[in-house]
């Protein structure tokens, strides 16, 4: 039953580390009339096949015949009703992931989208596009900074026809910059196929990789249990993380520039968009820090690095600062891998705004939280 390989598959990859991290990618199989694609909210390790949405193909085909609103809040609003009228019975309360028509279109039984930091060390490089050439050639499609949603899938469906024109093919490798990649085939052995062979072959351009052999996170400590208690007073709770590559980022501001922004939509979602990097390393000095990031961001800040010090993690629960820190850790390894690339590229302010104020990626938020 295709259904249970796809449950596999997404066991898979969502228990490998290397390949998903919180709730990041999502994973689907098709048939004739029937999508089963990843419940937004679920995770893929611990995916059964009640995690899936069965969605009604003919009914999200009708989407592309409508025409949406010009004003991004509207059109994505109205977008996401239609996707939820695609529901077939029985599934009214489970929500599809957000990249349903992304799954939908592409002309595979299986399609799997991850972020690796290995892949996301290409896409969110300078010289990502251009290398990506070189490796791949004419198997892969690059899709340009685009926002999620609606637009995103629209962008691909019109690079994908045209890749399907020039070649002949059905393309089954999109890498999409500052975001992931998707892989398609019509069989799970296939899929891992395909990935193993993006994994070796950007593998082998690697120059160097993140140390974290002496890494420590803490969530107590006696040299910063003050600091700790401080700043889960103002956010919920916290935690740290310290070692040699962390020692590196947090030298000084310029040493921090690597990572002082946001790679991906997961690195928004669970790490915030703006890291404050403070040289105050008394209590009152971060929580004066704190205030001045809130006053020039207008949003808390999830990822305080101390000069000389370490990282800190806050979120509103013991959980929701863990997985603020390793989302953190992850956009080490990609700066680190993107040195290999031309170096670091983050999200441009529109695009992490558009994430910033998106409902779909509020409600992953606050999932995750829980």
């Amino acid at each position: 039953m295709s259904l249970k390989s796809l449950v596999e598959l997404s066991n898979y990859y969502g228990k490998n580390p290397d390949y998903v991290l919180a709730g990041g990618g999502n994973t689907s199989w098709k048939d004739g009339e029937t999508l089963y694609v990843k419940a937004s909210g679920t995770s893929l390790a611990e995916a059964v096949p009640d995690s899936f949405v069965k969605m009604d193909r003919r009914v999200l085909a009708r989407i592309w015949e409508k025409r949406y609103p010009e004003s991004s809040d509207e059109r994505e609003s109205a977008v996401l009703a239609d996707l939820m009228a695609a529901r077939k019975p029985g599934e009214e309360k489970k929500r599809p992931s957000v990249e349903i028509l992304l799954h939908d279109i592409l002309p595979f039984a299986f399609v799997v989208h991850l972020h690796p930091a290995l892949v996301n060390g290409l896409t969110c490089s300078q010289q990502g596009e251009k290398t990506a050439k070189e490796i791949f050639g004419n198997e892969a499609v690059w899709i340009p900074p685009v926002n999620p949603g609606y637009v995103l899938s629209k962008t691909v469906k019109v690079a994908i026809d045209d890749y399907k024109s020039e070649n002949g093919k059905a393309a089954a490798v999109i890498f999409l910059q500052n975001h992931g990649v998707f892989v398609g085939d019509n069989s799970s052995e296939g899929i891992k196929e395909i990935y193993d062979g993006i994994m070796n072959k950007i593998g082998t351009r690697i120059k160097r990789h993140p140390d974290f052999s002496d890494e420590k996170i803490l969530s107590a400590d006696y040299k910063i249990n003050d600091t700790l208690k401080a700043l889960a007073d103002l956010a919920g709770s916290a935690v740290f993380m310290r070692g040699g590559e962390i020692f590196t980022l947090v030298k000084d501001h310029a040493s921090f520039a690597p990572v002082s922004s946001a790679f991906t939509p997961d690195h928004i979602v669970y790490a915030g968009s703006n890291p404050l990097f403070t040289e105050a390393n008394t209590n009152a000095g971060i929580r004066d820090a704190w205030k001045k990031h809130i006053e020039k961001t207008g949003r808390d800040p999830k990822i305080i690095a101390v000069q000389g010090l370490g990282v800190f993690s806050v979120g509103p629960s013991e959980k929701a600062a863990l997985l603020a820190l390793e989302l953190f850790r992850d956009s080490v390894k990609v700066a680190v891998y993107s040195q290999s690339f031309g170096g670091p590229l983050f999200m441009t302010k529109d695009k992490i705004d558009f994430i910033n104020n998106w409902e779909v990626e509020r409600y992953r938020a606050n999932i995750s939280a829980k």
